[in-house]
């Protein structure tokens, strides 16, 4: 494959950072240049610890928008994680591209070349040259969105998650699609749209197509429906996407005061034992480690408060010192620790060591010397 940089753009701004390429993508399969483009995250570190999902939007010269507007206000408040986006051009060859056998329903002659090109050529080429975890989204709308179902159906299904918005599915593809995630064995997120608007036939399919799926009962499958009221078959596209995002990217979000009262408070261990699963699961879901964020820290520490979790507290206080050894949070925590056990000595050690180092988010000067005037 011969890859050419035809268009760099860097946009500057007091929220956003990012980087867009554009590139002529040879691909061998096709026996043709492709358009692509090439979204990199805020940040984008190329080496390091940092792994970047890869989301891959089919015609993206109409999706790629939607989606990248989503993301950027989605991981500005860290709501989902930095991603790279890889949108796959096809406002000439679309129908091509997404060509099936009308007897064998599966993808024929472009489209299984464009079926190979995507799996043997495009993802290899982004894992190859740049800094990607293993979990892997794409996004297709009307014909790109039945198109997507096809990388379910392989024994190894080829990506993580698939958003399928309005799809025009293909004769079978329902009762196909409804064997192959019902004996899913790997975490997969599928999610489907349609709206009182949409094409009429497909959205017939579609909510027949969601009678068969909201049957199934398999642990590996985080299946999600949408039917959006006064929308129609290409406004629904802004209103998917990030509902899709949302889903698939529930457990990355920071402990909201719902999960604080209806899962923290609840958990039958111990609060720091809460903290430890959830970044586990966020690893193991997604292929990176997060760093431990400052909002969660306050809703471990508000548990551990609540329930009298005195060793959660220290477990809680070494492991902000550790994520943020130059920020205040560490000896805040302490403070707090020492508070609760009653050595308001330490507390007040602690407490003064923090006015030397750097404010956080919550906690600055001022807190600090309140919790001082409260001991003294």
């Amino acid at each position: 494959m011969k890859v050419k940089t035809i268009l760099l753009i860097f946009l500057l701004g007091s929220k956003f950072l990012f980087c867009q390429v554009t590139e002529e993508f040879f691909s061998y399969k096709l026996d043709q240049n492709r358009e692509i483009k090439i979204r990199l995250p805020n940040n984008y570190q190329a080496t390091g610890d940092v792994k970047y999902p890869v989301i891959v939007v089919l015609d993206s010269d109409y999706l790629f928008g939607p989606v990248v507007g989503n993301i950027d206000y989605q991981t500005y408040w860290d709501e989902m994680p930095d991603c790279i986006v890889v949108g796959v051009n096809q406002e000439t060859t679309r129908e091509k591209d997404f060509e099936y056998n009308e007897e064998t329903y599966l993808p024929a002659q472009g489209g299984a070349a464009f079926f190979e090109f995507i799996g043997m050529e495009l993802l290899p080429f982004i894992e190859k040259n740049y800094n990607t975890s293993p979990f892997k989204v794409i996004i297709g709308h009307d014909l790109s969105a039945n198109f997507i179902n096809y990388y379910i159906l392989k024994t190894l299904p080829l990506f993580n998650a698939y958003i399928s918005i309005s799809p025009e599915l293909a004769k079978e593809m329902p009762t196909r699609l409804y064997e192959r995630l019902l004996n899913v064995d790997k975490a997969l997120f599928y999610y489907l749209a349609t709206s009182e608007g949409d094409v009429r036939s497909l959205r017939k399919s579609i909510l027949n197509t969601n009678t068969k799926l909201q049957t199934i009962s398999n642990k590996n499958l985080n299946y999600r429906f949408d039917d959006f009221e006064d929308s129609n078959h290409y406004l629904l596209v802004g209103q998917a996407v990030p509902e899709a995002l949302n889903e698939i990217f529930d457990i990355y979000k920071p402990i909201s005061r719902k999960e604080y009262s209806e899962k923290l408070l609840p958990f039958s261990g111990t609060a720091f034992e809460y903290l430890e699963k959830k970044y586990d699961s966020i690893h193991k879901q997604y292929g990176f480690k997060k760093p431990v964020i400052e909002n969660d820290l306050r809703a471990i520490a508000a548990a551990c408060e609540k329930k009298t979790d005195n060793e959660s507290l220290l477990k809680l206080a070494k492991l902000a010192r550790k994520t943020y050894p130059e920020s205040m949070i560490g000896a805040y925590y302490y403070g707090i620790y020492y508070e609760a056990i009653g050595d308001y000595k330490k507390a007040l050690q602690r407490y003064h060591s923090g006015l030397l180092l750097k404010k956080s988010d919550y906690i600055d000067k001022d807190l600090l010397l309140d919790r001082i005037d409260e001991i003294n």
